[in-house]
């Protein structure tokens, strides 16, 4: 469905640490608002779904959110 190729799109050049950035950063991924949250959020409801069309948009969706998690 989809491939992860671990290259950066832009060239970075970190020149100084901001911790305070960081920790938002990472709450938006592993937070309870966040991508991994919301891509299990997703996984899980589409076994409540009765349409099987329903279903696999939410399984569309679940993977894409959790496409950057698992291909590291």
């Amino acid at each position: 469905m989809w491939t992860y190729d671990k290259m950066l799109e832009f060239p970075i050049n970190i020149k100084e640490t901001n911790t305070e950035l960081a920790k938002n950063i990472i709450s938006q991924y592993g937070g309870p608002d966040g991508e991994l949250a919301a891509s299990l959020r997703y996984l899980s409801q589409k076994f409540g779904m009765p349409d099987q069309k329903a279903k696999a948009i939410l399984n569309d969706i679940g993977t894409e959110e959790y496409a950057p998690f698992c291909c590291q």
